[in-house]
């Protein structure tokens, strides 16, 4: 996820300090990685060098002043041109998961373990995504559906190649 784009776009609604847009982010987005204090900052500085933000006050307070961010029309078309550009499909040609299947057949290991083994995980992540989605709000659920659909897919994969093995085991040796 672009946190620069992110941020950009939370500013749109009008003038925030770097504290609000932490806040924010993790409202919508930190549910399982909240964005570090340190990160946002670097992030506006970055941004205010490149013309994206501008700072709209300064405030002085018990302790270091704070400053109060807003969009530059820059931002905006930033933020309209990164919106408009589809993100681009990422086929998992060249797997970690493919590469052990191939490695444990050469090895005269068994591969069946191997996928069993990622079977049984895919499997509890999937049994906890679900548990989250069922218990979560609409930001939640959605989140969840497109992890277990992935997770669905390497499932598929998985079943398939152990179907396969043999004919795998052959083409390999």
């Amino acid at each position: 996820m672009s946190i620069s784009h992110t941020l950009l776009a939370l500013l749109e609604s009008g003038p925030r300090h770097g504290y609000d847009l932490k806040r924010a982010y993790d409202e919508q987005f930190g549910q399982d990685r909240p964005l570090a204090y340190g990160q946002v900052y670097s992030t506006l500085s970055r941004l205010l060098r490149n013309g994206m933000v501008e700072v709209a006050g300064v405030e002085s307070g018990d302790g270091p002043d704070r400053k109060r961010y807003t969009i530059t029309d820059a931002g905006v078309t930033d933020v309209e041109t990164w919106l408009r550009t589809p993100e681009n499909p990422q086929p998992y040609l060249q797997n970690t998961l493919y590469t052990k299947v191939v490695l444990a057949l050469l090895s005269g290991r068994s591969a069946v373990d191997v996928l069993n083994v990622q079977r049984g995980e895919h499997l509890d992540v999937m049994r906890a995504l679900t548990k989250r989605k069922h218990g979560g709000d609409l930001a939640d659920q959605l989140i969840c559906d497109h992890a277990l659909f992935h997770l669905e897919a390497d499932l598929r994969w998985l079943e398939l190649t152990a179907a396969r093995l043999g004919e795998l085991e052959q083409a390999v040796r």
